[in-house]
């Protein structure tokens, strides 16, 4: 039977207890973890958010009714412990922060019942994720759970902290917005006193923060929940929070530089790692040619060579119809591995078909000097010979080459580099690498759309020298545009915004929106771009991200305390679910869901 506190007040959490509290009387409350009972003792580890305590019930310290109740504990039931604090009997236990103590129990209440759970609170889960997620109350029960919530919630603290101090407000943007074409699909609600019309989420706060630069607010932060409908990966959720801020008569340096500190401010305060400042920097165009991604990891090397240049001529059909197809030729050097089976470098080829590849060719540099390789019959031995000086090969190392359109070369290459390194352990999960990436492109082609779209939103300032190319090439124009990376994931990015209405409207047309829609869509901003608007520019962290790199987490769903699944569906409340009709009609809405052949 369940009992009430009554008056009792718990004096310390179970982990937050130690030596120095010895021959304190404490008062401590949480779930049982399990207990052992061992005839006239029964020892009961009892747990909460700050660990595990050992606690000891002996029938003649705590009395027949207290120890009568205590043989009744169960795993999970909630109860309510009084006793003092000892140095523990035996050996101190080194695997509990709390392992050089135990309770002594005097008082015991049991504040909740509970049945057996589906499966074990304890850390690192062996259950199935579903299973976990489904019941996600108990999953977020566990050690490891609550240590990256906890640890989630001081970056929190620490970043608004930070913000405040560098002078930054925090200003809560609408959840409500207008329905805009760029970008990923909207998250759509329908309005009630609007009949047919409907408002969006949020994808990010952008255009609400740029107003707020135009409002004279200068430095602006956000803990910002955005929404975003689309397919889902280990690293996305339809809903995620992010870091925004923004800053007035600011360019690129001037984020750069408050967004490194604040980074290197929660690495030291979160895990105290170091990040050595300044955060490397490089272009767009390095990062693609050296990595084959515009996110590289760079804790391990495997870089692509381009050796278009060296084939161009060569009697190989595949290498030589690329080039006159205007594609490229590139390859990486999978040192000392020129011995690979046939049938992994078969399931490599099958990896790189996943990425746009119509193949993969190899070249295996045997430990005698001589050549393997998927196409040597249409090649001489000297341009074999040159193929692999151009790669830098050594005997036994293997040599893999994509040939297509640049675009499919790099993405091809640039997950393979990945792949590889990560079947090979080449890297160091100690490691924790920023990088910049900068200079992104303005546009890129739509084949979907057969338009240009802008790479990463079309308020984005093109570099100065570049504004000219805007009409005649817009395949060259560069951005002040920049994303932060850490160990081969984007953590964020920005850019240095459109501030005039001249060019914000050029850059509208560049993407194919008429005067009349751009204004049907952006007028209220491109409105305020006429009452004096200073030069501005920020960035956003995805929080969510940046806590799950941290806390070395495989996926994202680990560091957020409700997540979604790869559906976008939620396993505990069964979110979306059907509604009553009424609620439909009072909306003007009628549902047509498509039949299985559809």
């Amino acid at each position: 039977m369940a009992e009430s506190m009554k008056g009792l007040k718990r004096t310390h959490r179970c982990g937050e207890l130690g030596a120095a509290n010895i021959g304190e009387t404490v008062t401590v409350m949480g779930w049982v973890q399990k207990t052992r009972n061992k005839g006239s003792i029964i020892f009961l580890d009892l747990r909460d958010r700050a660990g595990i305590l050992q606690v000891i019930f002996e029938e003649n310290e705590c009395g027949t009714e207290i120890f009568e109740k205590a043989e009744k504990l169960r795993s999970e039931y909630v109860v309510a412990v009084v006793g003092k604090v000892t140095k523990r009997e035996g050996a101190a236990n080194d695997n509990l922060a709390t392992g050089e103590i135990e309770v002594r129990a005097t008082q015991l209440r049991i504040l909740s019942e509970a049945l057996t759970p589906p499966f074990p609170i304890e850390a690192d889960s062996k259950t199935k994720e579903e299973l976990r997620l489904k019941y996600r109350y108990l999953d977020l029960r566990r050690p490891d759970l609550q240590r990256n919530l906890i640890l989630r919630s001081k970056i929190a603290t620490t970043i608004r902290s930070f913000l405040s101090e560098e002078g930054f407000l925090e200003i809560e943007t609408p959840i409500l917005n207008k329905s805009t074409p760029e970008g990923a699909r909207d998250y759509l609600v329908p309005s009630r006193v609007h009949p047919g019309c409907f408002y969006a989420l949020p994808q990010s706060p952008q255009i609400f923060k740029q107003l707020l630069m135009c409002s004279g607010y200068d430095r602006y932060f956000q803990l910002a929940k955005c929404f975003r409908d689309e397919d889902l990966r280990a690293d996305r959720q339809p809903e995620f929070t992010q870091v925004d801020i923004e800053m007035s008569f600011a360019d690129v340096d001037d984020v750069i530089d408050a967004t490194e500190r604040m980074v290197a401010r929660v690495c030291k305060e979160a895990i105290g790692l170091e990040v050595q400042l300044p955060i490397m920097r490089m272009t767009w165009d390095e990062a693609m040619n050296r990595f084959g991604s515009d996110k590289p990891d760079t804790r391990f090397g495997m870089e692509l060579v381009n050796v278009s240049d060296v084939v161009k001529n060569c009697g190989f059909g595949v290498f030589t119809g690329a080039l006159e197809a205007g594609g490229s030729v590139r390859g990486i050097n999978v040192k000392g591995q020129a011995e690979m089976p046939r049938k992994k470098i078969d399931a490599l080829v099958e990896f790189a078909k996943g990425y746009g590849a119509k193949g993969l060719a190899y070249l295996c540099v045997m430990p005698d000097g001589t050549y393997k390789s998927s196409f040597a019959k249409f090649m001489t031995e000297d341009e074999l010979k040159a193929l692999a000086a151009a790669m830098d090969a050594e005997a036994g190392d293997l040599l893999l080459f994509a040939a297509d359109k640049l675009k499919t070369v790099w993405a091809v290459l640039g997950a393979l580099r990945c792949e590889l390194a990560k079947q090979l352990g080449l890297i160091d999960q100690d490691k924790f690498n920023f990088l910049w990436v900068t200079e992104f492109p303005e546009f890129e082609w739509s084949e979907e759309e057969e338009r240009y779209v802008a790479m990463h939103h079309p308020f984005t300032m093109p570099m100065e020298e570049d504004l000219d190319k805007l009409e005649s090439d817009p395949e060259n124009v560069r951005t002040k545009a920049y994303d932060i990376v850490l160990n081969g994931v984007e953590l964020g990015g920005g850019s240095v915004r459109i501030f005039q209405s001249d060019v914000q409207e050029r850059m509208f047309r560049a993407l194919g929106f008429t005067d009349e829609k751009a204004h049907e869509q952006f007028g209220f901003l491109l409105d305020a771009f006429k009452y004096g608007v200073p030069p501005h520019a920020g960035l956003a962290i995805g929080l969510d991200r940046f806590v799950m790199l941290l806390v070395k987490a495989e996926s994202i769903r680990e560091v957020i305390a409700f997540p979604k699944v790869k559906d976008a569906s939620c396993l505990m409340t069964e979110a979306p679910d059907t509604v009553d009709e009424k609620q439909l009609k009072e909306l003007y809405l009628q549902t047509v869901v498509p039949n299985s052949e559809e």
